[in-house]
């Protein structure tokens, strides 16, 4: 990694529009990153079934990956602005209606309530990151990009931080109701946030039958084999070592703690990537990229491993802290290779199908979890996705070796 000598675009890094942007970011985040939390804890203390915990990767996942390409394409073609502030509306009213379960106000099993609370969330999350993506083009020059990535990477983490230890520490303290209606106000505050953004937004992709649109990002993914290695890479990795899914039965029957423990781990990983998001904005990272991202898989499928045989709390928290800090390179990265690989029409469909990979990658990871745990036990469940982790790193090591001998500075 080297230090950027060009001090002065650092500072106009800090404009406006891309503070403003950067703060719609955080509060969604928070908002959904607390549903995560409460409904992970919620459906656990309902039913003390670690495949309950599973499914609720599988209810977010099947609306997500049905509507996915679809954002992209009206991203592409219509307002960004519309449907990020429509994900914040929708996003408010979910929490509202786990609030009104949690009061025993809907009638009916109140786990099927949160199950579809989880599958508008899936749905209503298509929209944001490729708004966000598309707009983050608009307010930064080019050569920006990857200090942008690095400091959007650490915005994004910090939610990831905030969220599950405010949900923890709010189900604890005052109640799952509370932590739902604090959800709702951050969702509404985004929205508003996001309605103070000032952007001149260039002219929109000419309309095209939607199907034929969406078959043109989806081939200029396939086809650039350099993104599609990173993506590959990064949702086994995330399909195999995602252990968060599995925390709340950790915390419950292996720790006992309570829910304020949940929120400690589950925050844990995001504090890693979160500091290393901002060594990643001051320093890029340029030769011998491709084998450092690499590397940091390996090492994340390691700590998953470790933190499935540990028994002390604080020890896990530490592991998981580590795997933060890996994963927050693998994140970077990603993001700074796809913004520099996708044309300007394409951002939508392309942030889209790249929301696929990860979107899949984290909520079929939690039902494999799940489903894994069910079958092998909890502890060798999560053992087996680390060693899993290790297998995916080495394969794509192998069979791209253009990602393999990937210098950073090539795509600018």
């Amino acid at each position: 990694m080297q230090p950027l000598p060009d001090t002065s675009s650092t500072f106009s890094l800090f404009n406006r529009n891309f503070i403003k942007l950067l703060a719609f970011r955080i509060q969604i985040v928070l908002s959904y990153q607390m549903i995560a939390v409460v409904v992970g804890w919620h459906i656990y203390e309902l039913t003390h079934d670690p495949l309950a915990l599973g499914l609720i990767g599988l209810a977010e996942l099947i609306p997500y990956f049905c509507s996915t390409l679809f954002a992209g394409y009206l991203v592409d073609h219509y307002s960004r602005r519309v449907f990020a502030l429509a994900a914040c509306v929708v996003t408010s009213l979910t929490s509202l209606m786990l609030l009104l379960t949690t009061l025993n106000v809907l009638h009916g099993d109140p786990t099927w309530w949160i199950y579809a609370a989880v599958a508008l969330v899936g749905m209503v999350r298509t929209f944001i990151t490729p708004s966000y993506m598309a707009l983050l083009a608009l307010v930064l020059p080019r050569q920006q990009y990857a200090r942008a990535s690095g400091i959007s990477s650490s915005a994004f983490q910090f939610g990831l931080v905030i969220g599950p230890a405010l949900g923890g520490v709010l189900v604890g303290w005052a109640g799952k109701d509370v932590a739902y209606g604090v959800s709702a106000l951050l969702a509404i505050s985004a929205a508003l946030t996001f309605l103070t953004l000032k952007v001149e937004q260039p002219p929109l992709a000419k309309p095209s039958p939607v199907f034929a649109s969406i078959g043109e990002g989806l081939r200029f993914v396939f086809n650039n084999r350099l993104v599609l290695s990173a993506q590959a890479l990064d949702m086994f990795a995330v399909l195999f070592g995602g252990a968060v899914a599995m925390l709340p039965a950790y915390v419950q029957d292996i720790f006992h703690y309570g829910p304020e423990g949940l929120g400690i781990l589950r925050a844990a990983p995001a504090v890693g990537a979160v500091l290393i998001g901002i060594v990643l904005a001051r320093y890029t990272i340029g030769r011998h990229a491709g084998k450092l991202l690499l590397w940091s898989v390996a090492a994340f499928g390691v700590c998953i491993i470790l933190f499935g045989i540990s028994t002390y709390f604080w020890m896990a928290a530490v592991l998981l802290f580590l795997s933060g800090i890996f994963d927050g390179v693998s994140i970077v990265m990603r993001t700074t290779i796809l913004q520099l690989a996708t044309p300007d029409n394409m951002r939508g469909r392309v942030s889209a199908i790249n929301g696929i990979f990860i979107g899949s990658s984290n909520e079929l990871g939690a039902f494999e979890s799940g489903l894994a745990a069910r079958l092998l036990g909890l502890v060798p469940s999560v053992i087996f996705g680390g060693a899993m982790t290790l297998v995916v790193a080495g394969t794509v090591a192998c069979l791209s070796p253009r990602l393999r001998k990937l210098d950073m500075r090539q795509l600018h």
